[in-house]
């Protein structure tokens, strides 16, 4: 599955920190909105209980979507 096949409202998962939103790779994320032409969406991340932690843009190298792997790893 390429980039193009991550689409809003897919779950994908960080393959990469994001340091300056205190993110780091195996979190996951839901897409909120598809930069067409850019290989970029912006994404949502959530604590385990539903609060929001911030809303930000990710470049397709960034994230991989859930499901992708065969074994479930949330990261550190």
């Amino acid at each position: 599955m390429g980039p193009d096949s991550i689409k809003e409202n897919d779950r994908v998962v960080l393959t990469a920190d994001i340091p300056k939103e205190g993110l780091k790779t195996g979190n996951v994320g839901t897409v909120v909105r598809v930069f067409k032409g850019a290989g970029a969406y912006e994404v949502e991340f959530l604590t385990p209980e539903g609060d929001p932690v911030c809303v930000t843009t990710v470049h397709a190298s960034q994230v991989r979507r859930v499901g992708e792997e065969k074994i479930s790893n949330a990261g550190q």
